[in-house]
């Protein structure tokens, strides 16, 4: 196949084998060609610019799957993939003893909330979660799937200080993933996730930063592919800050920009991915905050100038909003936007879901059931908000 643009330069998109000749559809890589006068007689030099395709897997009609599932029947991700220090932090703050047990039987406490299948399509784990065991020793993933919700599991190590670069982070964890995405992948999880964190203000995101971000998430999202399970991609442009809403959108677009370039560039399968980004917001201490609408309007404009339509699914994090303005947020995108997308707007959240549960639970067993109908409430919630159907009287009910 080829074509031809009139003009002095001629451009030629071919479908090329592996040497760049003329090939077959099914095995090639793409090539550009543009030629140009060179000489009087009219011969023509000629540049190929080469690009890969995804790389082809055993298991790429499971990834595609996997992913497709992820965002089906208005569903969202629940994430329950709290390090121990930060559920600690959480603890402390309600007076709850920081301990193992106590940690097993407050995610005890979700997994085994009764309906919760009917909202959530999976659950993010934490190292220790996917471990653990109800008091009967029954595995949590046992749990989950009997449930019909999808284990998953959180593989980055945390974001540490980016060398000569202040005030920014890089995540780490490459290391060694490879072999832990196998024993991932045999102890039931079959989606990870790993999260970079972006700060902004008058003077960063770095360049240097972002694309550093990037190629750790794309480089990550390429090894879960490889060892059959799905990668969900957070770069998450941070809520902290005085930053005004443009300056979130303009961060946020350049960001997701460099990941799908890198993306791109591991020849990660976009079709078996999940994007987990912010919304675009203004920072909490900005003295300017946005309405509704207007988060939703200028997030569903920024996800459509950057995210390539083959990704089948967005799932956004919380950041730190309220549980009320995160569902109220998330409605409004599907309620103005969700026939005109090529991409589902799901959920995947944790404070946003957790919290009031949390809160009623305090580590008293009593106040078990109670605490898991807060957390179906909120998950219900977020499913309506994927169906454009939320509305704050449900906060009532």
């Amino acid at each position: 196949m080829e074509t031809r643009a009139s003009g002095l330069a001629h451009l030629v998109l071919r479908d090329c084998d592996a040497r760049g000749h003329g090939g077959l559809f099914d095995d090639r890589r793409f090539a550009l060609a543009i030629s140009w006068p060179s000489t009087a007689n009219g011969a023509h030099r000629r540049l190929k610019i080469f690009g890969e395709p995804p790389i082809t897997y055993m298991n790429t009609q499971l990834l595609i799957d996997t992913a497709n599932k992820l965002v089906a029947d208005d569903k969202g991700l629940l994430a329950m993939d709290e390090s121990n220090p930060t559920c600690n932090k959480r603890f402390a703050k309600l007076n709850i003893p920081q301990t193992v047990e106590a940690r097993r039987a407050y995610r005890e406490l979700i997994v085994t909330t009764l309906g919760l299948g009917e909202c959530i399509s999976g659950a993010i784990l934490y190292d220790e979660t996917i471990r653990q065991q109800k008091k009967d020793g029954t595995t949590f993933v046992k749990v989950l799937t009997d449930a019909g919700i999808i284990p998953g599991i959180k593989v980055d190590t945390g974001a540490k200080d980016l060398a000569a670069h202040p005030g920014e982070k890089i995540t780490e964890g490459l290391d060694g993933l490879r072999e832990r995405l196998k024993e991932y992948y045999q102890m039931g999880a079959r989606f990870a996730k790993w999260r970079a964190v972006i700060a902004t203000s008058a003077d960063i995101p770095s360049r240097s930063c972002i694309e550093a971000n990037a190629h750790a998430l794309a480089r990550y999202a390429a090894l879960c592919q490889e060892a059959g399970l799905v990668p969900i991609v957070e770069p998450e442009v941070l809520m902290d800050g005085d930053h005004t809403l443009e300056q979130c959108r303009a961060a946020t677009e350049e960001v997701l920009r460099t990941v799908f370039n890198q993306l791109n560039s591991q020849r990660v399968l976009l079709e078996g991915m999940i994007l987990k980004p912010n919304m675009v917001l203004p920072g909490l201490n900005c003295p300017t905050q946005a309405s509704v609408d207007e988060v939703a309007n200028i997030t569903v404009k920024s996800l459509w100038r950057t995210v390539p339509a083959a990704v089948p699914g967005i799932a956004f994090l919380s950041g730190g909003q309220s549980a009320e303005l995160a569902s109220a947020r998330l409605n409004t995108m599907n309620l103005r936007f969700k026939s005109k997308l090529p991409w589902a707007l799901a959920f995947s959240f944790a404070r946003a879901i957790q919290q009031p549960a949390l809160e009623i639970w305090r580590g008293d067993e009593a106040n078990v059931p109670a605490a898991q109908q807060a957390l179906l409430h909120r998950a219900r919630c977020n499913r309506a908000a994927r169906r454009g159907e939320y509305t704050a009287a449900m906060e009532r009910t």
